[in-house]
């Protein structure tokens, strides 16, 4: 495929605030914030986010990323704003499961906006799980963040049985803090029945301010627990619901290409960040995405009269693209990965032949 960038992204990741409770091994925003609490103040507010997305128009995919999401006290309001004029197709929230009933509530109440405006589609939370008891908690850098996180995961499971679009995934960020603990976390996450589980490998990346931290694990040692991922997405498969065998068909896939690309330090398939993919950051930076963040920004929205497609078809982003085309960066950045599978079609193949061999496997269950 060309690098004809589309009328709109395709993925938008808002980070929508700066605040963060976690102190994260892995992560600096919530360190940051503790050091400049006034930081959150540069949030971009709700009529800024309205004349923002009305200025996008639709796209498919919607990621909100923080800090941390639910301490914005107006995220349904957010979303309300989304359905109006983004009219997603996904909408996914990351958390760290710091406070259960606040985001039982809020989920709650964006799943009935979600109703109001007619859209039955899928709404995605995750809660981070970085390792069992006291070692999630040490990673966090929160003492009782795991007992938070067991309460949160049961109070959406009660969710997800009263709302079909409803989808509790827990995720993982896999580093050279947990990395002799994985099977630990693995074992206890499928011991909840949870639907969907995604494992992704630390990175240092300019949005973190983390870029001098040693916390990913060496490319070998990433290649051998890929291994394992995939065994265990195949022997868990037949318990999904279709979208999730969808996500575990694109993960497989995912996994082979993180472990080539950390072996091989290059782009192995091409990267289109900045063309199918954007990240807005808290303050209204664009970002062709969170790993070259405040490297390569491509506009400030609130400079720009809150005009997205300004930014979007500038010579500034036409620049930060071919910075991008021209392989000058590489990483298993597991947000763009998917979307640049989908935008190649040897990789596109091995989906399908994964959900393929998912359906066979399940019939002969059946």
């Amino acid at each position: 495929m060309g690098f004809v960038h589309p009328a709109n992204p395709i993925v938008l990741t808002y980070s929508v605030t700066a605040a963060c409770q976690s102190n994260c091994k892995t992560c600096n925003i919530g360190a940051m914030y503790k050091h400049e609490p006034l930081r959150k103040e540069k949030d971009l507010k709700l009529d800024e986010i309205e004349r923002l997305f009305k200025s996008i128009g639709h796209i498919f995919f919607l990621n909100f990323s923080g800090g941390e999401p639910y301490l914005r006290r107006d995220l349904p309001q957010i979303v309300e704003l989304a359905c109006k004029y983004l009219k997603p197709g996904i909408i996914h929230i990351p958390t760290n499961a710091l406070m259960p009933e606040r985001i039982k509530e809020a989920t709650l109440e964006m799943l009935g906006i979600l109703k109001k405006y007619k859209m039955d589609i899928p709404l995605t939370v995750k809660p981070s799980i970085d390792g069992v008891g006291a070692g999630h908690d040490e990673i966090r850098g929160i003492p009782g963040n795991f007992d938070k996180l067991v309460k949160t995961i049961h109070l959406l499971k009660d969710v997800s049985k009263e709302h079909r679009n409803f989808h509790l995934e827990l995720g993982t960020v896999i580093s050279n803090f947990n990395i002799n603990n994985l099977s630990e976390i693995e074992d206890y996450v499928y011991s909840l029945g949870v639907e969907s589980y995604r494992n992704e490998i630390a990175e240092r990346r300019a949005e973190f301010f983390n870029k001098e931290d040693p916390i990913t694990p060496d490319a070998d040692t990433y290649e051998r627990l890929v291994k394992g991922f995939s065994r265990k997405v195949r022997e868990n498969i037949h318990k999904k619901r279709s979208l999730a065998r969808t996500t575990e068909a694109l993960r497989l896939v995912y996994y082979e290409l993180a472990s080539k690309i950390m072996q091989e330090n290059k782009q192995v398939i091409p990267c289109y960040a900045g063309i199918s993919n954007v990240h807005i950051n808290f303050d209204g930076e664009v970002w062709p995405c969170c790993v070259l963040g405040y490297d390569k920004p491509m506009g400030n929205l609130r400079e720009e009269d809150y005009d997205f497609k300004r930014i979007w078809r500038s010579e500034k982003t036409k620049l930060v693209r071919k910075y991008i085309k021209d392989k000058n960066c590489a990483c298993p950045l597991a947000n763009q990965t998917y979307s640049n599978i989908l935008c190649d079609f040897g990789s596109m193949m091995k989906v399908f032949k994964n959900m393929l061999s998912f359906f066979l496997f399940s019939k002969r269950l059946n």
